[in-house]
């Protein structure tokens, strides 16, 4: 049976960690939107903007659909990872795949733990961007929520596969 997952939430939430483990688990296929960005050169803010423009994310989703739909097409199970801090894009991308089911889950924790999180990697964006990604993370919750505040990796995906088919 093919669906997807939609695994969004603020920096330093721990999105690629869980997406890429639960990826593991289900033997699926991993997508991560802020690797196509980059890839893409649309990972960029432009002046005077506070943040990557909705359509930089809706340009990196037209990239990837194509290969998503082959995996769908062919029962895999398809895991996005991405901040989905727009509206917009996250509408956009369900509509895209409105053939399958999808399931989306927005990790949640204090900003001090994001940030502390964001510390300890080895490429640090620092407390700004993990400030103005958790406010825009928060202008709009949806899907089922996932606490991830003093919650091993093992819990936090056993939470979600406890929602999965």
């Amino acid at each position: 049976m093919s669906y997807y997952i939609i695994i969004r939430g603020p920096l330093g939430i721990g999105k690629t960690t869980i997406a890429t483990k639960l990826t593991q688990l289900v033997q699926g296929y991993y997508i991560s939107l802020d690797a196509v960005l980059t890839k893409h050169g649309l990972d960029k803010i432009p002046p005077n903007a506070p943040s990557i423009p909705v359509s930089h994310f809706l340009q990196a989703q037209k990239f990837v659909l194509p290969e998503v739909l082959n995996s769908l097409q062919q029962d895999k199970i398809v895991i996005f990872d991405g901040n989905f801090y727009y509206k917009e894009q996250l509408e956009d991308l369900v509509h895209q795949l409105s053939a399958y089911k999808g399931f989306i889950f927005t990790l949640q924790a204090p900003l001090s733990v994001c940030i502390e999180r964001d510390s300890k990697r080895k490429l640090v964006y620092g407390e700004g961007a993990a400030i103005a990604l958790h406010t825009l993370d928060a202008k709009f919750v949806t899907g089922i929520i996932i606490p991830t505040e003093n919650k091993t990796v093992a819990q936090t995906v056993a939470k979600i596969r406890s929602y999965l088919p």
